[in-house]
């Protein structure tokens, strides 16, 4: 399944999609598949600011855990609660019901800074 390109991508696989003011983080079909089964998500900070490269979940498959990262600087807005009370959304709709995070972005010129659909396919399902 090729990446949406309606959001751009981080190296560590998250996706981040603007919507209004609102940047949701989610994890890519390409990570999703990798993990396999997820059985635990824990978001690690549910309110004040993140910056880029920080941490801001963990995530536990039958097979790994990983790091989630932010990929911009922002003010957190929400965390999904279905993702946290049932991980395995994650697997099944990564790309929409699966997101982990909402930032309010402190600079949307951030954003150009992560790869696009085209160059994070290139560079990960190829």
């Amino acid at each position: 399944m090729a990446a949406p390109d309606d959001r751009r991508y981080t190296e560590t696989h998250e996706w981040h999609q603007l919507n209004n003011s609102i940047v949701t983080i989610g994890l890519s079909k390409f990570a999703v598949d990798e993990l396999t089964d997820s059985t635990y998500l824990e978001i690690l900070h549910t309110e004040g600011s993140v910056n880029a490269g920080d941490a801001i979940g963990e995530i536990e498959s039958v097979k790994a855990t990983s790091e989630i990262y932010s990929g911009i600087d922002g003010a957190i807005v929400a965390v999904n609660q279905e993702a946290i009370d049932n991980p395995a959304v994650i697997n099944e709709d990564p790309y929409g019901k699966g997101w982990i995070i909402q930032i309010h972005p402190d600079n949307l010129d951030q954003l150009d800074s992560l790869l696009d659909a085209a160059s994070y396919d290139r560079a990960y399902t190829t």
